[in-house]
């Protein structure tokens, strides 16, 4: 009984354990079909995002130089958030707008399907490179898309 108990115990504390070190998934909204949407506070949160992502590119060229050990601890910093807020707009795009938002009954089915594609190459690029340019065409790819999305007044 005492070894059924410790492999009870074993087991729990694996399992929440998984729940804080495996990386946890980035999800613009769920995928049942709640009708509640936001679309234009999601492509406010992709333009947040992408400010991110240029203030880390800015702040990694700022650093490239520097070869104490906080400046390199920094710049890793920086890279890991650039890459997670990339992250988090690819997200946005494919769970949030290819599924629920992008309909192929719409009659611009295909630019819609362009412009949203030209998000996620966009933050691909931001992801992978370092350089702000990116960042920059990341933000233009958005406001190109939020024309879609205008903000609802109430």
């Amino acid at each position: 009984m005492r070894k059924v108990k410790k492999a009870v115990l074993t087991c729990a504390v694996l399992i929440v354990g998984y729940c804080f070190v495996l990386p946890q998934g980035v999800y613009a909204h769920c995928q049942i079909p709640c009708g509640i949407y936001d679309d234009y506070a999601r492509v406010q949160s992709m333009l947040e995002d992408t400010a991110t992502i240029k203030k880390s590119a800015n702040l990694i060229a700022e650093l490239a130089g520097k070869s104490d050990a906080q400046s390199q601890n920094q710049r890793i910093r920086w890279v890991m958030n650039k890459e997670k807020h990339a992250q988090n707009v690819i997200s946005t795009i494919s769970d949030y707008f290819l599924t629920q938002r992008v309909k192929n009954s719409q009659a611009d089915y295909g630019e819609r399907l362009k412009k949203h594609h030209a998000v996620i190459v966009a933050a691909m690029k931001a992801k992978q490179n370092a350089d702000e340019k990116y960042a920059l065409a990341l933000l233009k790819s958005i406001k190109d898309l939020s024309l879609y999305y205008p903000e609802h007044k109430n």
